[in-house]
């Protein structure tokens, strides 16, 4: 009987057990869904506040104006996960958006001979290789001389915009007595469509997908989620640091650089003082959608949904006549609850 009872006891724990987990797991999912579950519900509001905001031009011009941000976002998920922050991200998009567009609209002069005019996909090529050696040399400097990622960025991010201006003599891109125009190609990636969708926004979800690829089945995505939870865990696994600091600088660079070319496009113009301020934003876009800032935990689809909550929310408040003050008031309201929201929830699913 007492042998009985005991089996008992066990079955009772054993189920009790198996319900806390699955509730645990249920509350995870629900976190974990927070970011897309607040999109939907911003822009149901937003559908019902104003009548401009579901329509397909609307919404077309949402896409297309997030998706800068969103490539952004991308690379400094890879960063963040590292436990990084880059800086520099917009400074390196405007200065290799603006080394390929002087190379499509002005002749190559080297070394006193006239190259003449390189092809479009050439010049484009040179723009993304610099921002991948922009990046890299970003990672060589934390890596090597064991600077914080913080400070290490905030210089480069000045350096890569005077260069930016050195090359550009502080002019936009083509000047008004410019002879020779972007291509038109280059203009329809960044504003044109494609089945009835903007290109940039189709070309954001591509760089969302091939990074979710690499984080998920490779041997650097492991490496990156290695090193940002537990660095030393990490090295005595035989993971190269350095190795890791540096192709994750020279992604966030490369994509920094396909996001600089596209908002050319889209603007019909390059400058080196372009997307100022755009680093900030795509870091929020990481914590809003949910990567842990110290590194470890995240995703880059979290990162594209939190590009979107700040894209939508800026154009329902625009649609809704919001002054541009309160503009600024509201995102930072809505960055300070979001990351006290995941904070809270890390702290309940380490008690659970």
């Amino acid at each position: 009987m007492t042998e009985q009872t005991g089996v008992a006891k066990v079955g009772a724990a054993a189920s009790a057990e198996t319900a806390v987990s699955r509730r645990a797991n249920i509350r995870q999912v629900l976190f974990q869904a927070g970011p897309l579950i607040a999109l939907v519900l911003l822009m149901a509001f937003l559908s019902l506040a104003t009548s401009n905001f579901l329509t397909v031009d609307n919404l077309s011009n949402v896409a297309r104006q997030t998706a800068f941000v969103a490539i952004l976002a991308v690379g400094q998920t890879f960063v963040i996960l590292t436990g990084g922050i880059d800086l520099s991200v917009a400074a390196v998009a405007a200065l290799s958006a603006s080394i390929a567009a002087v190379l499509l609209t002005a002749p190559l002069v080297l070394f006193g001979v006239d190259i003449g005019f390189l092809p479009p996909v050439l010049a484009i090529v040179v723009g993304l290789g610099i921002g991948f050696v922009a990046g890299a040399f970003n990672g060589w400097v934390i890596a090597t001389f064991k600077i914080p990622d913080f400070i290490a960025t905030l210089g480069t991010m000045t350096i890569f915009r005077g260069m930016a201006l050195l090359v550009t003599d502080g002019l936009p891109v083509p000047s008004f007595d410019s002879g020779r125009q972007l291509p038109e190609t280059l203009i329809w990636v960044g504003g044109g469509k494609l089945f009835g969708l903007p290109v940039s926004a189709l070309l954001a979800l591509l760089c969302g997908a091939v990074a979710w690829y690499i984080l998920r089945y490779t041997a650097l995505g492991r490496s990156i989620y290695a090193v940002g939870g537990n660095r030393e865990a990490a090295r005595a696994s035989g993971i190269s640091i350095a190795r890791t600091k540096i192709l994750t600088y020279a992604i966030s660079g490369l994509l920094a650089a396909i996001g600089g070319i596209i908002l050319v496009g889209r603007l019909n113009s390059a400058n080196a003082l372009m997307a100022e301020g755009e680093e900030l934003r795509s870091i929020a876009s990481v914590v809003i959608g949910g990567t842990n800032l110290f590194g470890g935990e995240g995703g880059v689809i979290g990162s594209i949904v939190g590009a979107a909550i700040i894209g939508v929310l800026g154009n329902g408040l625009n649609l809704l006549d919001v002054s541009p003050f309160w503009q600024r008031i509201a995102q930072g309201v809505v960055i300070v609850v979001v990351v006290i929201f995941d904070q809270w929830r890390r702290r309940s699913l380490t008690r659970s």
